[in-house]
């Protein structure tokens, strides 16, 4: 059984085969910390699962809004707005601290700043590069269990 494990000490998510490592990959948590507040823009400890993959066959970069696709970021282009891109691994929370985080919109995404991944950045997500969250996105399914710890 596959599952996620991720580090906020450390910005790193790994993934898991029953007790085996598969990959480590670095991650952006957020700016504001940790906590499961409304509107705190923090990212959640605790028990998760992938409630919801968006994106499967949607190009590298594809901007999302609301989960749909809407248009394609361009590396080159200077933006300063916190895109969700490529693809988007929407959590729930299954203990009673974060049951709010699918109600936060708490997901695993890529991002148009892979030039912070490594340092707490987000508004509350975990944010990986574009082509780490593409990889990702191939190998968990829908109800993988998400560890998020200090």
């Amino acid at each position: 059984m596959r599952s996620l494990l991720i580090t906020i000490h450390d910005q790193r998510l790994q993934l898991f085969d029953s007790e085996k490592p598969l990959a480590t990959y670095t991650i952006s948590s957020a700016k504001n910390g940790i906590g499961s507040e409304e509107g705190s823009l923090k990212t959640p400890l605790g028990r998760f699962v992938v409630s919801e993959k968006h994106g499967h066959d949607a190009p590298l970069h594809t901007i999302f809004k609301g989960r749909k696709p809407v248009g394609k970021w361009d590396p080159c282009d200077c933006c300063h707005d916190d895109l969700v891109t490529t693809r988007i691994l929407w959590l729930d929370g299954i203990d009673e601290d974060n049951a709010n985080t699918k109600s936060r919109y708490i997901y695993i995404h890529g991002t148009n700043h892979e030039d912070k991944i490594g340092t707490p950045q987000s508004c509350g997500c975990i944010r990986m590069s574009n082509q780490d969250i593409l990889e990702l996105f191939e190998n968990v399914t829908e109800n993988t269990p998400v560890t998020i710890k200090l």
